[in-house]
């Protein structure tokens, strides 16, 4: 497919890589040129704005901050828009913002679905990304062999905004896991027991779970370089907390989890990665 990809930061850089090496003819536009040079090195054409990118594209992908963003880009890009684009933003955004900016793009022919991934940076250089899409059948299917470019579990969830539903969902559970894994290394370390033990041990019970695992070791090792920064968990924990209450539901584990990423930001260390939760855990308990 002919495919234009708007937004090359930390995501999107290997993931329109990996739409070049599945043999798609892929033009990138980002807002700063210097972005674009390693795609253009390895084969992708540039643009000087998103309308020209999207100048005879099947599909156009986004990947950037928030909602603001996103309508942004897009809008700047529908003048450009053959008939029958379809566009997919894999940001994460909230799902009330998805739907309007769904209704805005099908206002001007331009069949809009939201696709938001989870794997973090290593799963976006390896194309094993999961992908949570929500929108028509018809898009789906268009995307999908783009979307098998970039990922391995791709699941259709239902309409528009259902992909952003899923992906507040599994960031309730990751900012909840990983906010899990740093109090137990922290109460571990309090008790003056070895934490790398304590993981070995919890990996073989009903406590095992990826983030005990690969984030766990990662907290071991000291290594906070962000694969996924604080201030975006922030950000995603805060649509989740809005959400909920627009409907009115209580999300108690959430808002507490929400209120630690945002300590995170406040304390300047939104720039690293999620896990160094346990250095604000360690900081507040005399362990720093």
């Amino acid at each position: 497919m002919k495919i234009a990809f708007l937004g090359l930061g930390i995501m999107g850089r290997p993931m329109a890589l990996n739409l070049l090496k599945g043999g798609h003819d892929v033009t990138v536009w980002a807002r700063r040129a210097e972005s674009m040079l390693p795609l253009q090195e390895a084969g992708a054409d540039t643009a000087t704005s998103p309308a020209e990118a999207v100048r005879g594209a099947e599909l156009v992908i986004s990947m950037v901050a928030d909602a603001p963003d996103v309508l942004d880009v897009l809008r700047q890009a529908a003048p450009g828009a053959s008939a029958g684009l379809v566009a997919v933003d894999m940001s994460t955004i909230a799902p009330a913002a998805a739907r309007n900016i769904h209704d805005e793009l099908a206002s001007v022919g331009i069949d809009f679905m939201d696709a938001p991934v989870s794997g973090g940076e290593v799963g976006a250089i390896a194309g094993t990304l999961s992908i949570m899409a929500g929108g028509s059948e018809a898009a789906f299917a268009r995307a999908k062999p783009a979307f098998e470019c970039m990922g391995k579990n791709i699941v259709h969830v239902g309409g528009s905004g259902a992909g952003q539903v899923t992906k507040a969902a599994n960031q309730i559970v990751t900012g909840m896991g990983v906010l899990a894994v740093a109090e137990a290394f922290a109460f571990a370390a309090k008790n003056g027991v070895d934490r790398s033990k304590v993981r070995e041990a919890l990996l073989g019970g009903f406590a095992y779970s990826k983030i005990l695992e690969n984030h766990g070791q990662r907290m071991l090792d000291r290594n906070f370089k962000p694969g996924f920064k604080s201030w975006m968990h922030e950000k995603d924990l805060n649509i989740v907390m809005q959400t909920a209450h627009e409907l009115g539901l209580c999300l108690p584990g959430s808002a507490a989890t929400a209120q630690m990423f945002n300590a995170m930001v406040g304390s300047g260390m939104g720039e690293e990665d999620s896990i160094a939760v346990l250095k604000l855990l360690e900081r507040l308990s005399g362990q720093a």
